[in-house]
């Protein structure tokens, strides 16, 4: 039986695996998974380190016997170990628009990697036009990397912020990821799709996460664009993936340990910075989901929460199946309200257990 060889899942297709072994650079394997993977529960993501069984070097193919424990994973798009994203946005051709490019910063935020900001397509726009965008960034708490694909203009600084790193590249579709990376990595045959001159948005191109080996050392994985990415954070917890709200958090604090900043009294945060209209609505969101899940798990339990003339709540058997009216808006904003103190009162019950450890 040959040695188990280490190496690095750099991209997944169907039930095959491409993995780049550690001590043969050039080598790709393209490798099964072991059944007993899959009977403990054992998935296999892009950039996993594993371990490869029955190395076959002439056929190029092997087996994956087991997978190293990770250092962090994301769910969308699925990776493991990735110490940074890469976030790119246009300036033009799509024109940058605030509320996508917010909405994205906050979901890379909750992945508690580095984050490094690009806008690519600098030759577009004025000189002038750049400068404002950087400093209006640089208020919400972020320094990013003007570059132009066309041009080569920023590239080189870009690449000292890739060197020996693994890297996620994230975006929404036609802003030039695919067109970067065939000049991050030389010989990569990225396929490019023009903008969508009618919708002023690009079309997807690429389909699946793959990792690139970067000539000055480090791996960047490509991933399918998308524009609206869905955020998936704790109500609870959105206010502290705001830089610029976070900073405000740091130096004082809200008159209430559960405030919502939303119309709570001597709040340090409320209605002073440029995010925070899209705070409010990240935060409608976020509440608005967790009811939703709430209620999937009351449908499932066979309870339904019913609120009573005094307000109270309480969770009652149901006795038939039929159509509820929709829930008032007082009622609603209600249990928003409630939920929200549920969920910060959760958290820093968290705290203190992380603090007593």
């Amino acid at each position: 039986m040959n040695k188990a060889e280490y190496g690095t899942v750099i991209a997944i297709q169907a039930n095959y695996y491409q993995v780049r072994l550690e001590n043969f650079s050039d080598e790709l394997l393209l490798c099964t998974r072991r059944s007993r993977l899959k009977k403990i529960g054992q998935s296999v993501m892009v950039g996993d380190r594993v371990w490869v069984e029955d190395v076959d070097h002439l056929n190029q193919q092997g087996a994956i016997g087991s997978v190293e424990p990770r250092r962090n994973e994301l769910s969308r798009p699925p990776m493991a170990n990735a110490d940074q994203i890469l976030l790119v946005f246009s300036l033009a051709d799509p024109p940058l628009e605030t509320w996508q490019l917010s909405r994205f910063l906050v979901k890379a935020e909750s992945a508690d990697l580095e984050l490094c900001l690009c806008l690519n397509k600098r030759d577009l726009v004025s000189e002038e036009e750049q400068k404002q965008w950087q400093a209006r960034l640089s208020q919400w708490g972020y320094q990013p990397f003007l570059i132009s694909v066309d041009t080569q203009e920023g590239i080189d600084q870009l690449h000292q912020q890739l060197n020996q790193k693994i890297t996620l590249m994230a975006g929404p579709s036609g802003v030039g990821k695919s067109s970067l990376i065939n000049i991050l990595v030389p010989g990569v045959a990225q396929r490019v799709n023009q903008v969508s001159g009618k919708l002023h948005r690009g079309r997807h191109t690429t389909r699946h996460v793959e990792l690139f080996e970067l000539p000055t050392g480090g791996l960047l994985a490509d991933t399918p664009g998308f524009n609206q990415p869905d955020l998936e954070i704790e109500a609870a917890q959105l206010i502290f993936h705001f830089p610029e709200a976070k900073r405000q958090l740091e130096t004082g604090l809200c008159q209430f340990n559960d405030c919502s900043h939303r119309e709570e009294p001597n709040c340090v945060v409320r209605g002073n910075w440029e995010r925070y209209e899209h705070y409010l609505k990240f935060l409608e969101e976020a509440m608005e989901e967790a009811i939703a899940q709430q209620a999937r798990g009351e449908e499932e339990s066979g309870l339904k929460l019913m609120t009573k003339e005094s307000g109270k709540q309480e969770y009652e058997p149901k006795l038939a199946k039929k159509k509820y009216r929709q829930t008032s808006r007082r009622i609603k904003h209600q249990q928003l309200h409630e939920l929200y103190h549920e969920q910060s009162a959760r958290s820093e019950d968290e705290d203190e257990d992380e603090l007593e450890e």
